[in-house]
């Protein structure tokens, strides 16, 4: 994936090295539990409070601010140059679209949807309309059976995005909705699996038109995107299921298999049309 002479931004905010906030008594082990039990993209911290809450008590993070601008670390102008690509294709295809910041933090931060930690992979809240990542989530990515290449972490980053895009769209709060109505957890999971779907869906969709908006310097090609297909495969929720030893529950899904995951991402790409991918149509 070619990158290195896309544009930059500086839509992020640094947090690395700023230390994880506090936590009282005994709440880093609760938290890490907690991380561990709902580990994916996009869970919402304040689930995992309540949960690190029963299991031992979790404490108030003080309020964060960290640098804003052009990080100079690699690893920082990657996720930088990826977030401008994302907002120049969606200010193309979304009238009113209006950025998200990008936090980068290290272990655990404070958010607007409560406290964030690393064990919870990357997420979005639309409390503060931040895109939160901790790095390190690259390297459990890999351990997970998913690609080391810089496609297939844009992917990741492109997920959020979308979630961002549904939260402008008003998605976020009509499926929150739906599932407030719902007679069954399980009806209420396909909401939840529609919601990620479709993030998935606009991931693929940015991918196709990444070029388009950058003249070249931020390009997708198909071996690339075979990354993502990887990615998508090993997070898909029937392989997380497997790969932790239980029994593989459809209706405890809330993200989607494998198949579904690859299916809509692989859409988004060969359609590159946001309008392609209405995930709910079905439901």
């Amino acid at each position: 994936m070619e990158w290195r002479g896309g544009r930059r931004g500086g839509g992020i905010e640094d947090r690395r090295g700023m230390g994880g906030g506090a936590v009282a008594g005994g709440g880093i082990g609760a938290l890490i539990i907690a991380g561990l039990l709902y580990f994916f993209f996009d869970v919402d911290p304040q689930t995992t409070q309540q949960v690190a809450g029963q299991l031992g008590g979790l404490g108030q993070a003080g309020s964060q601010e960290g640098r804003r601008g052009t990080p100079e670390d690699d690893a920082g102008q990657f996720v930088d140059v990826i977030g401008t690509n994302l907002n120049d294709v969606w200010s193309q295809k979304l009238d009113g679209y209006r950025p998200p910041v990008t936090v980068l933090y290290e272990q655990g931060t404070q958010t607007g949807c409560g406290y964030g930690q690393a064990a919870m992979g990357p997420f979005y809240c639309p409390a503060d309309q931040k895109v939160y990542i901790d790095l390190s989530f690259w390297q459990e990515l890999q351990r997970m059976g998913g690609s080391g290449g810089d496609f297939a972490k844009a992917y990741v980053i492109a997920h959020e995005y979308g979630h961002h895009v549904q939260r402008l769209v008003g998605a976020t709060e009509q499926v929150q909705r739906a599932q407030q109505n719902a007679r069954t957890l399980a009806e209420g999971n396909r909401y939840s699996v529609a919601l990620e779907l479709q993030a998935d869906c606009f991931a693929g969709m940015w991918a196709r038109n990444a070029s388009a908006v950058s003249g070249g310097a931020v390009s997708v090609t198909d071996s690339d995107l075979a990354e993502g297909m990887k990615t998508a495969a090993a997070i898909g929720d029937d392989a997380i299921q497997s790969r932790g030893g239980g029994r593989v529950s459809p209706e405890s899904f809330t993200h989607g298999s494998s198949e579904e995951r690859m299916q809509w991402l692989r859409r988004g790409y060969q359609t590159g049309d946001p309008n392609a991918c209405n995930t709910f149509e079905n439901l």
